[in-house]
This record gives structure tokens, sequence and C-alpha cells, in this order.
């Protein structure tokens, strides 16, 4: 009922906010993509404790299909730079892995709900959903704070990765010529692209309608 709501709403919050805290002062590149994983879990809980199920299902299979592409990337630059999971010996990878980092920064961006990737369609109807609830304003506000968290922890990851100087051991690899770990790599980064539409036309019979301010509109994007 209407307690285990609150209750499930206040945990989900906390979750989401304090695996983007953590993802923020992390080093390993696995742990960051797991705490990731750990805050999107905490918006689909967010999303069942607003009563929108099929919304949390949703986002539970276009966050699949980019989190695999992030993992895959990240186990190829792990693989590429000498099996070191320390992003403080990474820097300037996109010299050595051009393809990777394209398709990790693309799961990424789509992690982090820029418009028109597949992140974007579920997590942007999570939030507009939410900002039409009347939880309170407190809510809603660390609801966009988890949002900017989830900025924040990956374009530190993408800079720490891929821009900058080179900061590791000798031992660099070109794993870019080896098709089969970058076929599926490549596959999945059209998923991740086209995914959301086609998931939402088939999910969702009739369109959502939301009424919102034009701040509020603008908000999740501000964010």
């Amino acid at each position: 009922g209407e307690t285990s709501s609150a209750l499930l709403l206040f945990i989900s919050v906390m979750t989401m906010f304090m695996s983007g805290v953590v993802a923020i002062f992390e080093y390993d590149l696995k742990k960051i993509i797991a705490l990731s994983t750990l805050s999107q879990l905490g918006m689909m809980m967010f999303s069942i404790s607003l009563g929108l199920f099929e919304l949390a299902f949703f986002h539970l299979l276009t966050h699949a299909l980019f989190k695999a592409l992030l993992f895959l990337c990240a186990g190829i630059l792990i693989h590429g730079v000498g099996n070191t999971q320390d992003i403080r010996s990474f820097g300037g990878l996109s010299l050595n892995f051009p393809l990777v980092t394209v398709c990790m920064n693309l799961a990424n961006l789509s992690l982090c709900g820029v418009p028109f990737l597949a992140g974007f369609y579920s997590k942007d109807l999570i939030v507009e959903l939410a900002c039409q609830y009347s939880w309170g304003v407190f809510i809603l506000c660390m609801m966009f704070i988890c949002l900017s968290l989830t900025v924040l922890y990956s374009v530190r990851l993408t800079y720490l990765s891929f821009v900058g100087v080179y900061s590791g051991g000798p031992s660099i690899s070109v794993c870019e010529s080896d098709h089969s770990l970058i076929g599926p790599v490549v596959i999945l980064s059209f998923v991740s692209l086209i995914s959301g539409p086609i998931l939402s036309w088939l999910s969702f019979p009739a369109p959502v309608l939301i009424f919102l301010p034009v701040f509020l509109k603008w908000a999740a994007l501000l964010f």
C-alpha cells in the first residue's frame, strides 16, 4: 500500500544518491560501471514506487543493452592496457582505441539520457512522470541531483580514460584488429541507438500525455 510505496521510494532515492556519490570517488573501472548499474536499479525501483511498472521494465531493457556495451568496452580497455582496472593508469586511450572510444561514449551518453539515444526514452519518461506526481519538492530535488551525479561520473570516466596523456605501462596492444572483440561492440552500439524508440513503440500502445511547466520540462536536460 501507501507505506510500502513510500518506503520503496525512500530506499530507491537513497540508493541512487549514494551509488552516484561513491562512483565519483572510485578509481576501479569495473566498480564505476557496477555502481552506475546500481544507481540505474535505484531509478527502476523509484519508478516502481510511483506505480510505473511498465516503465521500470522498459528502463530495465534499454539499460541492459547499453550497460552490456559499457562492460564489453571496459573489458577491451582492460585487456588492451595490460590487465589493469585502475583508470589512473589509463588516459589518452582514444588514440589507441578509436572505435571502442566511440562506442563507450555512445553507451555513456545513453546512460546520461542524452536525447534520442536509448536511455533517453525510458529515463526521461520516468523523470517527467515523476515530476507529475506530487511526492514533494525534496524527492524531486533528490532525483535531479541523482541525474546530475550520473552525468558527473560518466564524464569523469570518459575524461580519465580517453582524454589527456597516457599514464600507464608500456604494454598497450592493438585490440581493435580482433573482430571477435569488436563485432559484438559494434552490433550493441547500433542497438543502443535504435532500441529506445523501437521498444517504446512496442511496449506503449498509447502515447503518454505529460503536462509540465517549462522549467520542469527542461530541468532534466539542464541538469
